[in-house]
């Protein structure tokens, strides 16, 4: 992306914002370029000169600026998993955080609408879940240095497999309404690792 003035920068980001808001409360197949104009008191020259390629390319930013939400939103506990009681505390932020966001999975909408045909779309989801299982395999391996957890046990894959639960959990909440299977995989996957911890000397 081009270079932009610190006001111009600040105008991209209202235009996202804002249409990232709208599809929220909305819907992506109900979110209107219009509708992103007047949310936003943004002219169409104006969010043509940010996002020349229109929709779509508004749309893929939308998916990277949620797809960024989702582990801003577990922080700061994402990035300090270094005891039991901050890995509960973590848990308890992503129940949390699907909680509050309830059925409607906004990065999901965003991808699914754009399709596999838009260059980048899986690509973001893609980054996002590279990105957040390592930061839960560097929780994992901290727990391994501190003799906490089974320094046998390839923190990649355990991290992978929790993350793999909670995407698990999520999905059935979408349609349930329900964060009952996920908070079960979070607590079954904790446990799991806890599990694995080496006997004390």
């Amino acid at each position: 992306m081009r270079s932009l003035t610190r006001k111009g920068a600040a105008t991209r980001q209202r235009i996202l914002e804002g249409a990232a808001a709208h599809i929220r409360e909305h819907g992506v197949a109900a979110t209107t370029l219009d509708d992103v104009l007047d949310r936003t008191a943004t002219s169409k020259s104006q969010l043509f000169h940010y996002f020349p390629g229109g929709r779509e390319e508004l749309l893929l930013a939308v998916a990277r600026f949620e797809a960024d939400r989702v582990l801003e939103d577990q922080r700061p506990q994402l990035g300090d998993l270094t005891s039991w009681p901050a890995w509960q505390s973590w848990r308890d932020k992503v129940v949390d955080r699907y909680r509050r966001q309830g059925r409607l999975c906004p990065l999901n909408s965003v991808t699914s609408h754009l399709g596999n045909g838009t260059p980048g779309a899986q690509a973001v989801v893609t980054e996002l879940l590279h990105r957040w299982q390592a930061e839960i395999a560097t929780g994992v391996r901290h727990m391994q240095d501190i003799g906490e957890i089974d320094p046998g046990l390839d923190p990649d894959h355990a991290a992978g497999a929790l993350l793999a639960c909670i995407q698990g959990g999520v999905l059935i909440q979408m349609s349930s309404g329900q964060t009952t299977h996920l908070e079960a995989a979070l607590d079954m996957g904790i446990a799991h690792l806890r599990a694995g911890r080496p006997p004390q000397a």
